[in-house]
């Protein structure tokens, strides 16, 4: 075997033919000049690479070929190695190479063809791409990259983005950090908004928590209002979010601030600063001017009107009209007619039918039979003849009124154990009424979100909403809240107490103000500030239903005692009337001037009564939608109601600490119960029996008093009636008796009394709030805990629960 054959030509020298190639390998090597040209248009390679020979294919032979007097234009050198930098991958190079060799004159050679050269072309990629349509594709994947990043980045990655630009900011000299404080709050609204948006939603909120106290004071309204959302569906709800969403929020700033603002971005660029030039990019409007901007600068001029966006300045104009048209309204209210109250009434109990009365006859008859050797003071029979069973009396509404669904098996178990326990309550109705015994239920660690508490009708289970619009589950007995589904990790138990005894219902938008179990505690109903109720099965926990027709948020929300209908209390200043198989309203109770804050029914379901911030209640027949009664008395808004068990009394209280107990036949005050101080009173309760009403507020207090004393059931002057006059002086307040004083002398503490002779005497005016009446008949105070909600169990005992505030 041959050495390869080397041979140098002159630059200038004519190709000559190649000799034919048998055994024999050759090697051509380029001339000098080329070979420089091929270092230029590869600046990439290492020197020996200049000189390495260019071999044909055939040479794995290891024949040599004899050498011949060809040589390669300088296209064909540059397209050799454009197709190696191609086939190898270098496409940055490749582009380069390019590029350059457009530049670099040279004579005009003869091309190389395979008629004129035994030179084979080497096997290359196929592309059918230009230079121009490379570069057009690499800058689209580009682009496509930037958009895609943030949903492929860890979501912990905003927080520490948001964190390290506050912590940068606050430590900016003094004359820039006004500038720079511009961006945290879009900033923080666009990082919990894409957070929500890719689903990391307990990311997002956790994102929210931490930092939502920076803007609560100067963007309180967006803020809260952003709270709410806590799923990607909620974004196309809440109307902050998708102003957010569809426009960008304008900021004047100085070019040196924005300036410090791009090179810090970039130096940290790989732990945040990245997220951070995204969304200045896309949601934010820059507007630069020369000056440096100051909070005084801002104050005297209008750039502080100009920046953000205009959308969410009109939306709360809007809020801010709403409110004085409100209080407007408020001073326009006048005294009702009299004759209005003196509509005829039914409130007797609603009539069974027929057939589901004789099955729940014959089958307490049965039980009776079975029972007959244990000593009860009652029968099942004598008590369902006494306190369940409707006559035929003249107070007696019509079955037709209200149209219920057919009773079935699960009614008539559910209506004799409401018999047995109806048996087995404690009595408290005796000569003089008795103290009830109260349980207290206490939530800790809520963070001031939980807004309203309801228990079941069984008293085994506990809902608390909350200002984050979800719902919280708690079984008070133990006993694990069980699902119907298969598989559910709530359904398991060591040693028969649930593992895990709590269950959180996502579904609302805006935070949850009211709740309500269905009488078979089968369904839950939710009230929220997104204009929405929803329905949730207590079998699955999951939502059913959401029934919309409010224009405002909705306050409250109640089941009427048959089932099957409830009813909703809104911002709209309406009431409206639901069954749970329409989703949309049968009835539209419209006559308040003002909010219409709670709602609650009559025992026999064919009446509502509706509180509102307009200092009145009203009394609504169901089947005709009209109001039938209108019970004045208070100088607030009204908080909570409840009617007594046997349909004659409604107890009304709101923020004027004073509960009112109303006669419903007649339309009159009955008496004024006062001992709350100057609290809010949020939830009244009366005992099964109807002799005990219990109240709480926040005043972290129970009370408990004595309904009948001080009304015509204790041989008392008849109620006073309803005029003019008796507005007004419920308006000014009415005076305490000699004998209240001595009550609440009586009350006072050892402690107290002996410390009374080292302190001045106190301003009676200011002490008279504080006196209670002498039907108060006892008080349960908690140390630091308001008591949103008081119940009474079907066997007579109350129920408390609220959120410790220490």
């Amino acid at each position: 075997m041959t050495a390869p054959v080397k041979k140098e030509t002159d630059s200038k020298a004519q190709p000559t033919a190649p000799q034919p190639s048998t055994s024999t390998s050759t090697a051509v090597q380029p001339t000098s000049n080329q070979n420089a040209q091929m270092r230029q248009g590869n600046p990439g390679q290492d020197q020996q690479n200049s000189s390495q020979t260019v071999q044909a294919p055939g040479q794995g032979n290891g024949q040599t070929q004899t050498p011949g007097h060809q040589q390669f234009s300088q296209s064909d050198l540059n397209r050799i190695v454009l197709e190696y930098l191609n086939k190898k991958g270098y496409h940055q190079t490749e582009a380069t190479l390019r590029m350059e060799s457009t530049k670099i004159p040279g004579q005009p050679t003869i091309p190389l063809n395979p008629s004129n050269s035994a030179f084979e072309r080497p096997t290359t990629v196929v592309s059918n791409r230009s230079n121009i349509e490379f570069q057009q594709q690499q800058h689209q994947q580009q682009q496509n990259f930037s958009r895609q990043r943030h949903f492929d980045e860890d979501p912990k990655i905003f927080g520490r983005a948001y964190l390290m630009f506050r912590s940068w900011s606050e430590n900016s000299l003094e004359m820039y950090k006004y500038e720079l404080d511009k961006f945290m709050y879009p900033i923080f609204v666009h990082c919990y908004l894409t957070l929500i948006q890719r689903g990391d939603v307990e990311e997002g909120r956790a994102f929210y928590d931490k930092f939502y106290n920076d803007h609560i004071i100067l963007h309180s309204y967006e803020v809260r209002s952003l709270g709410g959302i806590s799923l990607p569906s909620h974004l196309e709800e809440n109307e902050v979010a998708k102003i957010f969403k569809t426009n960008k929020y304008k900021i004047f700033v100085s070019n040196t601030s924005m300036n410090l603002i791009l090179s810090f971005l970039n130096e940290n660029q790989a732990i945040g600063g990245g997220v951070i030039v995204r969304i200045i990019n896309s949601n934010i409007e820059v507007v630069t001017q020369v000056e440096v901007s100051s909070t005084s600068d801002d104050n005297n001029g209008s750039i502080e009107n100009m920046e953000g966006i205009p959308a969410i300045y009109q939306l709360i104009n809007e809020e801010e009209e709403n409110k004085k048209d409100d209080k407007k309204k408020d001073k326009k209210r006048n005294v009702p007619d009299q004759a209005i109250n003196n509509k005829a009434v039914k409130l007797g109990k609603f009539p069974n039918d027929p057939e589901f009365t004789k099955e729940l006859e014959a089958e307490i008859k049965q039980r009776d039979e079975l029972q007959k050797d244990k000593r009860f003071d009652k029968t099942l029979m004598e008590e369902y003849t006494e306190n369940f069973k409707a006559d035929d009396a003249e107070d007696t509404p019509a079955r037709d009124t209200l149209p219920l669904p057919q009773r079935t098996a699960y009614d008539l178990k559910r209506e004799i154990l409401k018999i047995q326990d109806s048996r087995a309550k404690i009595k408290l109705n005796a000569a003089q009424a008795a103290l009830p015994s109260t349980c207290m239920y206490t939530f800790h660690n809520t963070n001031n979100d939980l807004t309203c508490i309801e228990f079941n009708d069984d008293s085994t289970v506990v809902a608390g909403g909350f200002q984050d619009s979800f719902i919280k589950l708690w079984s008070i007995d133990g006993s694990p809240l069980r699902s119907v589904l298969k598989n559910d990790e709530y359904n398991q138990t060591i040693d028969g107490v649930a593992v895990n005894g709590c269950r959180r219902l996502v579904g609302h938008s805006g935070a949850v103000y009211g709740l309500d179990f269905s009488p078979d505690n089968h369904y839950l109903l939710s009230a929220s500030e997104d204009k929405t109720v929803r329905l949730w099965s207590m079998d699955t926990y999951t939502s059913l239903v959401s029934y919309k027709g409010h224009n405002a948020p909705i306050w409250d929300v109640k089941f009427s005692p048959l089932g099957h209908y409830f009813a909703t209390a809104s911002h709209d200043q309406t009431a409206r009337l639901w069954s749970c198989d329409h989703i949309y309203p049968l009835r539209i109770f419209a006559g308040h001037l003002n909010d219409v804050e709670v709602v609650e029914f009559h025992p026999n379901s064919t009446y509502l009564f509706t509180g509102s911030s307009d200092k009145t209640v009203r009394m609504w027949d169901i089947a005709r939608g009209e109001s039938v009664r209108v019970f004045i008395g208070h100088n607030m808004a009204i908080n909570a109601m409840a009617v007594s068990p046997d349909g004659r009394w409604i107890a009304t209280a709101g923020e004027d600490s004073i509960i009112n107990v109303f006669d419903i036949a007649s339309g009159r005050k009955l008496k004024s119960m006062r001992g709350h101080g100057r609290c809010s009173i949020y939830s009244l309760a009366f005992s099964r029996d109807g002799s005990v009403l219990v109240s709480s507020g926040s005043d972290n207090s129970v009370r408990v008093w004595d309904i009948k004393r001080g009304t015509m059931d204790n041989n008392n002057p008849q109620p006073e009636k309803f005029t003019l006059e008796s507005v007004m002086a419920a308006k000014n307040g009415d005076s305490v008796a000699d004998g209240d004083k001595s009550q609440f002398q009586n009350q006072q503490s050892p402690h107290q009394s002996n410390q009374q002779g080292n302190k001045k005497p106190e301003d009676p005016k200011r002490k008279k709030e504080f006196w209670a009446t002498q039907d108060h008949m006892a008080v349960y105070f908690t140390k630091k805990t308001p008591v949103y909600k008081v119940h009474f169990t079907r066997r007579n005992l109350c129920l408390a629960a609220g959120v410790f505030s220490g």
